[in-house]
């Protein structure tokens, strides 16, 4: 038989095939789901974190601040890495605070290979192991494709956001394997829907759910890079015992979200007018969530063992619409998209620096 008619045969079946697969597994399937998630996991299967070893990246503001916080109050030793050493040092002050018994503290470049393998290693000559790897260092931008100058400005967008968690995980792997430990991604809801002026930032994959929020091009494709990466990985390490979670935030009160973001020219720059703008034209009046609670609802997660977190979880009704009613997404999008944000005192309020920070 030609296989240009086994692949037309092939068309003709398998879609109604796989429909009616569908609708027979999935009411018991997600019910099961459901169950696991409220009865089981949480009674039988919540790691418990006192005395191992958790390394944190972008641990200096934040998510990945309250990450650490979370992990402390959970008697977890504490490996916390980011270039801001002096905001470094206070994280490490309160993590101990908050119950920590120890907190290495690391000054480091996610996006160079060096520095990652450095840390990696430290953690490993400080405290003999390593048990949950949190991969949080990222960095945004606002900005539209089409008024890119310059490309490579955008660069180091996914050094950041992509190399920066990919880098540490290869050193952490064959310590994670011994340890039977866990890897932690802090992706994004913008990881998973196509949405205007997030080109770099999301590329999206068009899995789980999500709220995609207009927050410049280059974030938009680094996070659902992210995504696609461990969900892959995930299946490769897991005849080794290494589990992965992918948590995927929607816009958080961080640095990001009180408009700390690359500019076109690709100099940091803080700019809060703009992205009050920004968020009040594409969040459609939802509030931005607390880091605070963001980080416990990972770190809940990722003791039980979840593979995918959303938070806010009610974000994950959004993706039905792109699924079922593509048109109607991208058409909403559109209009969203035609809508000007109103900057109030823009050129009052802009705090340039030359380096590139990994919150």
């Amino acid at each position: 038989m030609e296989p240009l008619l086994i692949h037309k045969i092939l068309n003709l079946f398998i879609p109604p095939i796989i429909f009616i697969i569908l609708c027979i597994i999935t009411p018991p399937y997600y019910l099961f789901k459901l169950l696991n998630s409220i009865l089981i996991k949480p009674l039988f299967f919540v790691e418990n974190m006192a005395g191992k070893v958790v390394l944190v990246t972008g641990a200096s503001s934040g998510i990945g601040e309250q990450l650490v916080y979370e992990y402390a109050r959970r008697k977890a030793l504490l490996v916390i890495v980011a270039r801001r050493t002096n905001l470094l040092e206070e994280v490490a002050k309160k993590a101990r605070e908050f119950g920590s018994p120890d907190v290495l503290v690391v000054c480091a470049d996610v996006t160079k290979v060096d520095d990652c393998e450095r840390f990696i290693e430290e953690t490993i000559n400080y405290f003999g192991r390593l048990d949950h790897l949190v991969n949080n260092a990222g960095i945004t931008s606002v900005c539209p494709f089409k008024e890119v100058k310059n490309i490579l400005n955008f660069a180091p967008i996914m050094d950041v956001n992509f190399w920066g968690s990919v880098y540490p995980t290869h050193f952490a792997i064959p310590h994670l394997q011994k340890s039977k430990g866990r890897i932690v991604v802090i992706a994004s809801v913008n990881g998973w829907l196509p949405a205007p002026r997030l080109t770099f930032y999301a590329a999206s994959p068009r899995r789980q759910s999500g709220l995609i929020l207009n927050l410049g091009v280059t974030q938009w494709s680094s996070k659902a890079a992210l995504i696609n990466f461990y969900d892959t990985l995930r299946v490769e390490l897991q005849p080794d015992g290494v589990k992965i979670t992918i948590a995927s935030p929607g816009v958080t009160d961080s640095e990001m979200s009180q408009g700390k973001t690359l500019s076109k020219e690709g100099v940091m720059q803080v700019d809060k007018d703009l992205m009050d703008g920004m968020i009040e034209t594409f969040l459609l009046g939802m509030p931005v969530i607390s880091s605070k609670l963001c980080a416990k609802t990972i770190v809940n997660g990722a003791c039980r063992g979840e593979r995918s977190i959303t938070e806010p979880a009610y974000f994950g009704a959004f993706y039905l619409v792109e699924v079922f009613c593509p048109e109607m997404y991208h058409w909403i999008f559109t209009w969203i998209d035609s809508r000007k944000p109103v900057i109030k005192n823009h050129s009052n309020n802009i705090t340039s620096t030359a380096v590139i920070e990994q919150s």
